[in-house]
């Protein structure tokens, strides 16, 4: 990481607002830079080179890199902080991972059987995530993947596309590196796809077992003409791993295994156990008569596993007019057809597995209006009821069963929908809906059942809509306050309280009609402290109140406690303050680091959760940091808790859950990425809890649902 900055004095000093430090590499697209974010984040920068920064299509395809490696930012490779593809210089910034490249390791010794399959286990994940992304990375190679100590990287999607791209690859051009591209590439590069990344993941593993590639030559041409012949070279390979690279690196992609099909596999090999050695269902012989139409390879449970439910009766059908016996859910998960005899339906005695009552079926529908950009829906859930905001869209309110709009209110002419940014989801006080519809600085009150409007009102500008059981709260930014009731919309009480940065909670009444208990104040000041205020919300009239060290925000209440954040003038959380309006004490608990831009939740144990854009969430007990992770997301939403898990939502439009108890992931979905530009948001919905499901919006304009229960099948 030596500083090359002299040897390209042609590069500015900065890229954004990112200072750039020393130089790590250069390719041919740009300069890859080590730089520092204001608040000490590192980040490697790539430039692209001058030459390059003048050519249109260079631009678009650099333009499509820094979208591709922003849908599959996560656990598995660098995530982008920021970029900008129309800079005079076009750049994109990812969190800086100091490991090694697997190149640079190979070259100092090969890996021995343990660490190769546990390489291979990684990049089987890491290639499975980029795929559900919809993207085709096309260049994957040693140099490309980081050997971090908590796991691969892959890096660098400079040549890589959405898997239903219409960017094509010019004739003539050969886009990769030939050591690790696939038949394909060279034969009908217009027609790669996620095969390809597999095919290079078995050429890979021959490389960090050996030191060469499966097809070496010194020749590129050579090396071209036996991937498309000749029979890979794997002497050296462990001899467990022989049959699963010889499928990676089929000829035909149509018989090479997928990355999802893979990851069983390869973790069986990297940690063995004695379950291990039975771990795979050989497959059967037909019966007579009966030819394999399909089958899946199913692993064997472990011990600890919780088996499912057996099935005890298998349903046997005919197809109408075939003459064609099918058989579902045959022993190992096989599935036989044969002549069809006998009658036209029968059943048998069997041992595959029943399919368990299904209470409820995961649904994914579009928000909102077609063609009005990628802004993200936002949602709330009510009286078991679903609510939600979002493109051309004031308000919704959902069926939870399966998405199914009850009613709708369309956006009025004239607001904005273009672009991609995050919509405020509906309130709720006084048994009413309450939404402020973008652009027009206007509360709107609804009724929860039909949608119809009762009462709308006008806003100052930078006003806070804060609900409080019966009441609405309208804070102007200079502390003043009018409480409204949120059933007609008249004004109770308006009152002079807090000032300028101050930030307000309400505790309790969180069923939209119960008065909460209290209100809370939070007013820093100049000198560091922060005034803390109870406010009356019957009146408005300020009670208990103490001024403590810090520049305190309130994120929630528990056990009688206000939990505050202590922000820094960086923006940087350093530690959680539990404060007791009663009593006049603070108990302070430090952060094992600070988080930037935190977000917070807060248990009813008073345990609280942040997430910060470094990716770190973390757990802050009573008196100390309970545990830390590194989740890979650089930009998140709030955190939110329920049934013993925090969730989050990526810009991807993944929903990501984790152990509340012990910080271990739980299960993610699916990413739900927009098409076209602009489909990277920085400020993104939290995710809802209800009626034991989770919802959340989604970058490509839907929202969708889970089941809470499971997160491990989402």
């Amino acid at each position: 990481m030596h500083s090359l900055r002299a040897e390209y004095a042609g590069f500015p000093e900065y890229a954004g607002q990112y200072r750039l430090e020393s130089v790590l590499g250069s390719g041919g697209m740009g300069v890859v830079h080590l730089a520092t974010s204001g608040s000490g984040l590192k980040l490697a920068v790539k430039i692209v080179h001058a030459e390059h920064a003048v050519d249109p299509e260079f631009r678009a395809r650099f333009r499509q890199e820094v979208a591709a490696a922003r849908r599959v930012s996560g656990a598995f490779t660098a995530p982008v902080v920021d970029a900008d593809p129309d800079a005079e210089r076009p750049w994109m910034a990812t969190l800086f991972i100091d490991a090694p490249t697997l190149a640079e390791r190979v070259r100092e010794r090969v890996l021995d059987r343990t660490e190769l399959a546990r390489l291979a286990a990684g990049l089987a994940e890491a290639l499975r995530d980029i795929h559900r992304a919809g993207v085709v990375h096309r260049d994957l190679k040693p140099s490309n993947v980081l050997m971090a100590p908590d796991g691969v990287r892959v890096i660098d999607f400079g040549i890589s596309r959405p898997a239903d791209s219409d960017l094509r690859t010019e004739t003539g051009k050969l886009i990769g590196t030939p050591p690790f591209m696939a038949p394909e590439q060279f034969q009908r590069p217009r027609e790669v796809g996620t095969a390809a990344d597999v095919f290079a993941l078995g050429a890979v593993l021959v490389h960090a077992a050996t030191g060469r590639g499966p097809f070496d030559s010194d020749s590129h041409y050579l090396v071209a003409y036996q991937v498309v012949h000749s029979e890979p070279d794997l002497t050296g390979l462990p001899r467990q791993l022989v049959p699963l690279v010889e499928r990676c690196l089929a000829k035909d992609p149509q018989e090479r295994p997928t990355a999802e099909e893979l990851i069983g596999e390869m973790r069986a090999v990297a940690y063995p156990t004695a379950e291990d050695t039975q771990a795979f269902i050989p497959r059967p012989r037909p019966p007579d008569g009966a030819e394999l139409l399909t089958h899946r390879r199913e692993r064997v449970p472990a011990a600890p596993e919780p088996r499912p439910p057996r099935r005890r009766r298998t349903r046997i059908a005919v197809a109408a007019g075939t003459g064609l016996l099918l058989v579902g859910g045959a022993v190992g998960g096989y599935l036989w057809f044969g002549t069809a005899a006998g009658s036209s339906t029968a059943q048998i005695a069997g041992t595959s597995d029943p399919a368990p009552a299904k209470a409820f079926a995961p649904w994914s529908v579009p928000l909102g209006t077609p063609g009005t950009g990628s802004r993200i829906g936002a949602c709330s859930w009510q009286a078991e009821a679903l609510y939600c905001a979002g493109p051309g869209l004031t308000a919704a309110r959902l069926d939870p069963a399966d998405g199914r709009a009850v009613w709708t209110v369309a956006a009025p002419t004239g607001a904005p929908a273009k672009g991609t940014a995050t919509a405020a989801a509906p309130l709720h006080a006084g048994g009413r809906v309450l939404v402020v519809v973008p652009g027009s600085e206007t509360l709107r009150a609804l009724d929860p059942a039909t949608g119809a409007e009762r009462w709308r009102r006008g806003l100052p500008a930078g006003s806070q809509v804060l609900p409080a059981g019966a009441q609405v709260l309208l804070v102007g930014t200079h502390g003043s306050v009018t409480a409204l009731d949120a059933a007609t919309g008249t004004a109770r009480w308006t009152q002079q309280i807090g000032g300028v940065g101050s930030v307000w909670w309400t505790g309790g009444g969180g069923d939209g009609v119960t008065e909460p208990a209290e209100l809370y104040v939070a007013t820093p000041d100049g000198s560091g402290s922060t005034q803390l205020a109870a406010v009356d919300p019957a009146t408005g009239s300020a009670g208990r109140q103490f001024r403590t060290a810090g520049r305190l925000r309130p994120v929630g209440a528990a056990r009688g406690g206000l939990y505050l954040m202590d922000v820094d003038a960086s923006g940087r959380t350093t530690a959680v303050v539990r404060a007791d309006l009663a009593a006049r004490s603070a108990q302070r608990v430090r952060l094992a680091a600070p988080l930037f831009d935190a977000e917070a939740a807060v248990d009813r144990e008073g345990v609280t959760y942040l997430f910060g854009t470094s990716g770190a969430l973390a757990a802050v007990g009573a008196d100390k940091e309970r545990w830390r992770l590194e989740t890979g997301v650089t930009v998140a939403s709030r955190p939110v808790v329920a049934g013993g898990r925090v969730l989050l939502t990526a810009p991807d439009g993944r929903l990501l859950a984790v152990d509340a108890a012990d910080g271990r992931p739980a299960g993610q979905t699916r990413p739900r990425m927009a098409d076209g530009k602009d489909t990277y948001a920085s400020t993104l919905p939290a995710p809802v809890a209800g009626g034991g499901r989770i919802f959340a919006g989604a970058p490509d304009g839907s929202v969708f649902a889970v089941d809470a229960a499971d997160p491990a099948r989402w």
